[in-house]
């Protein structure tokens, strides 16, 4: 008989004895050979204290052999010695000295019902050799597969194989996740895998290139790649074409409709990608296109503007005039409708005012109703000119968070109304047509008064010269007297060169292309979007669109009426009107092609001055600062504005990470990089270097109050009165 015969027939004489004759002590002639292929019994098999594996198997491990195991079977023995009384004779148990977590898995198969206990197991008794040895010379001399080795393999199973990602992962008991990782980690490009194999890339390395299964891609980025190979940086190089989906205009679209046009979303599976990457940058800016002309439609169609507009950028410098609502006033509708509505919330505001509990839900809906009523109204106290929307537009852009913003009131050049020329006799000339002050059209070699040119007397040079007009080199040398005789009076009158600078700045940031100013100074606005991504859509930025809008609607249509209009305004409004004008031209970016010492000396002087607190304007978070800075910066802030615990904290984990846990622990600190800080005036920091004066009893004397000043008393000098403005 074979060798493997006896082997077969030995160990189901071994089951069927231990079987039938549970409860007798086999003897020791019964203890088969060392060597012998036996099959035993599962619920007879032990753990071996002699096992050199001290650390358990762990849960994940015993699934996985579990897995295995049910699909494919055992390929392996285990290697067993009998176990032995105190007198040296077996006890019918075995201990298990080699395969203790194909035991495991097998008793969790008898848990799960997918077995029974008697479950006959294939094993190996080994008498020869010492357990502890052998056990852990099981665990020392052996190679692993190479990973890179395994993820081929399993994309091989995948794509030649037919399997799934679940039928894998069932069939190597791992979750499908893992599965979907080795099969990412198995596309990527051959040449970069043999590089991994080489020892070129770590793993880490390798799934930043899996990010991708463009092989173009990964080995372009690879090529390109210097001394710097962080994950991260691969990442973002990987991804560069891509458009995250966190991204405004991904937001905007929603992954459902870009996945139905067609578009392919490009997920991480190796790190928190945040939605992942929308491929396709083109079709992405086409569906943000054809969602924002649906909306621009739905606003032109309601409100009746000439024409609509969408981009996904606002359209800095278009050249056109804006409009903005002018002061309507009520109708004695909802005049009435407004005052009852103030009536009845007053009265409900005093009813209930001492009511420390929570008012009773009829009544606070009606005071929600009583609001929306309210500002309903209010809103109808401010609107757009008729005409300005028969000639105007709209234009409909992306903001920042991903929304549509709706600009409104922008008129074209070639839409204004004719600006009258005004004719040498007086008349008025529009579009060619010479108009009289009654608006009536004067025929071309008419005279307003009738009289005909051939009923003057040709020989009448006297009469001839005085209708001639002054030369115009005369009347430059005119009004250049004139220009000095306002340049020596406006410096002697200086509430009225307030005024006129006011003009001057008012005209041409409300009024776009209106010469209506005789000073020469000329506002330089830059646009700031395109230094700052969403920086339209900030706090401060909307503080100061909202105060520009209430300015532009207090604006007279005509700038003709802008001087009377300054004019008449107190001189704090004048000041409060100099001021805005004056602030859209402050520009203290930084380019890297801008050699501006001392502009920048002269910005960082104007924060002092207006004691500037960017914490009121700007925070740090991971898409502001964190995320857009190197580890060092973001453990340098930690550690600046928390703690050097709390930086040693977060050291050790990848970036992304890092940028988020920073933004927890920074936020509410009031941190602001260097670049944002304001520093105190030289005045006050000496100030508070010295002793103050009155509590020391210096010999100089108390510091005198401003307020106590008596009448008459000499001013201070301006650098004394305005030590912040003096930096």
């Amino acid at each position: 008989m074979a060798r493997t015969s006896k082997k077969a027939k030995t160990a189901t004489l071994l089951v069927a004895d231990q079987t039938e004759t549970s409860s007798a002590r086999p003897n020791a002639e019964a203890i088969p050979a060392s060597g012998t292929e036996v099959f035993i019994a599962l619920d007879k098999l032990k753990k071996s204290p002699r096992n050199a594996r001290k650390t358990p198997h762990t849960e994940a491990e015993i699934e996985a052999y579990a897995a295995s195991i049910a699909a494919k079977g055992m390929f392996q023995n285990l290697v067993v010695e009998p176990e032995l009384d105190a007198d040296s004779q077996p006890t019918g148990f075995h201990f298990v000295t080699i395969g203790e977590g194909r035991r495991l898995a097998q008793l969790l198969r008898v848990k799960r019902k997918e077995i029974k206990k008697s479950e006959p197991i294939r094993c190996v008794i080994d008498t020869a050799n010492d357990p502890f040895e052998i056990s852990l010379d099981e665990n020392v001399t052996r190679a692993a597969m190479h990973p890179a080795d395994q993820f081929e393999a399993f994309r091989e199973l995948a794509e030649n194989r037919g399997l799934g990602a679940e039928e894998i992962a069932a069939r190597f008991g791992v979750t499908a996740h893992v599965v979907k990782q080795r099969l990412r980690l198995g596309a990527v490009s051959p040449k970069l895998m043999q590089v991994y194999r080489d020892s070129g890339l770590t793993l880490d390395q390798l799934m930043a290139f899996a990010i991708t299964e463009d092989h173009a891609r990964q080995e372009q980025v690879y090529e390109g790649l210097g001394y710097n190979k962080e994950p991260w940086l691969i990442r973002r190089e990987v991804t560069k074409a891509n458009v995250p989906a966190t991204d405004r205009r991904a937001i905007f679209v929603g992954a459902e409709a870009y996945t139905e046009a067609g578009g392919t979303i490009i997920r991480d599976l190796f790190t928190e990608d945040r939605g992942g990457f929308y491929e396709d940058a083109a079709l992405l800016d086409q569906l943000v296109i054809e969602k924002l002309e649906w909306t621009a439609r739905q606003v032109q169609e309601a409100e009746g503007w000439k024409w609509a507009d969408v981009h996904i950028d606002y359209p800095h410098g278009n050249g056109m005039r804006r409009a903005y609502p002018q002061p309507v006033d009520l109708s004695e509708e909802d005049e009435a409708a407004y005052a009852a509505a103030k009536d009845e919330y007053d009265r409900l505001t005093a009813e209930w005012a001492g009511t420390d509990d929570d008012l009773p839900p009829d009544v606070d809906q009606r005071f929600a109703e009583l609001e929306a009523e309210i500002e309903r109204i209010d809103a109808k106290r401010h609107a757009y000119d008729p005409d300005d929307i028969t000639r105007g537009g709209v234009y409909v852009v992306l903001s920042h968070d991903g929304e549509a913003r709706i600009e409104r009131g922008f008129i074209r050049p070639e839409d204004e109304r004719p600006v009258p020329e005004e004719a040498e006799d007086g008349d008025s000339v529009i579009n060619g047509v010479r108009v009289n002050g009654d608006g009536e059209v004067i025929e071309d070699g008419e005279p307003e008064d009738g009289d005909h040119v051939s009923e003057l007397d040709a020989e009448d040079e006297e009469a001839e010269e005085d209708g001639k007009p002054l030369s115009d080199l005369f009347i430059r040398d005119l009004t250049a007297h004139r220009t000095l005789g306002l340049r020596v009076a406006l410096g002697e009158q200086p509430d009225i060169a307030l005024i006129a600078v006011t003009h001057a700045l008012a005209a041409q940031t409300f009024y776009r292309g209106a010469e209506a100013h005789v000073l020469e100074i000329r506002p330089n606005s830059p646009q700031l979007a395109s230094h700052a991504d969403g920086i339209e859509d900030t706090p401060a930025a909307k503080t100061l669109s909202d105060r520009h809008e209430a300015w532009a609607s207090d604006m007279p249509r005509d700038v003709a009426d802008l001087w009377g209009f300054i004019a008449g305004l107190d001189r704090a409004s004048v000041m409060a009107l100099f001021a805005h004008c004056l602030s859209l031209t402050v520009n203290a970016v930084r380019l890297p092609w801008e050699h501006r010492p001392r502009a920048r000396q002269s910005a960082d002087r104007l924060a002092t001055a207006l004691a500037l607190d960017m914490t009121a304007h700007w925070t740090p978070t991971t898409r502001t600062y964190f995320g857009r800075v190197t580890k060092a910066h973001i453990l340098a802030a930690v550690r600046e504005a928390v703690s050097d615990e709390a930086a040693d904290r977060i050291a050790g984990i990848k970036k992304q990470p890092m940028a988020e846990a920073a933004e927890q622990l920074v936020a509410g600190t009031g941190w602001l990089p260097a670049i944002l800080r304001t520093s105190e005036p030289a005045w006050l920091t000496e100030q508070s270097a010295e002793p103050d004066a009155a509590a020391e009893g210096d010999a100089t004397g108390p510091v005198p109050d401003p307020d106590d000043r008596q009448d008459g008393a000499a001013e201070p000098e301006e650098a004394e009165a305005f030590p912040d403005a003096a930096e």
